[in-house]
Parts: C-alpha cells; sequence; structure tokens
C-alpha cells in the first residue's frame, strides 16, 4: 500500500497538509464534497494540489503529516518551490 502526504493550496492562497491512501480521490473530496471534505478547505474552494510524497507506512505519513504541519507557510512554499 501506498500513502500520500499532500499539500493543497486554497482560493485564498492559504497552504493544507493531509494524507490519504488515494490522491486524486481526496484533492476532488476536498473540492466537491460537502461531507467527505475537511473543515478547512469546504470556505477555500478551490484547492489545488501543489505538493506531494509517497510513503510505504502509515506511520511515516502521519509523522510527515505532523512534522510539516508545524512549519511556518514561508517554509511549506520553499519546500513546495524544491520540487
Amino acid at each position: 500500500m501506498i500513502y500520500y502526504f499532500y499539500i493543497l493550496r486554497c482560493v485564498d492562497n492559504s497552504l493544507y497538509c493531509g494524507w490519504t491512501k488515494d490522491l486524486e480521490r481526496r484533492v476532488k473530496e476536498h473540492n466537491e464534497d460537502k461531507f467527505k471534505s475537511a473543515k478547512y478547505t469546504k470556505s477555500r474552494r478551490p484547492v489545488k494540489l501543489v505538493y506531494f510524497e509517497r510513503y510505504k507506512t502509515i506511520n511515516l505519513v502521519m509523522k510527515r503529516e505532523v512534522e510539516v504541519k508545524k512549519w511556518p507557510k514561508d517554509k511549506k512554499e520553499k519546500l513546495i518551490q524544491n520540487l
């Protein structure tokens, strides 16, 4: 199984971090689903996928999400730019 850590850019230029097993489905949910979208992204649509990483275990992807969520926005922007 592959897990994805991802960063979305919201319409207000804010960034949202998350993880999923199905990246395409999850981005679609953030943009279209009123029940499965994150509370944060519901009012900031449309969102755009700007970054992702692949992980082999759920523990690794969850650790990465926690790590990056603690970063200031400028550090996240640098990560996105260094694709």
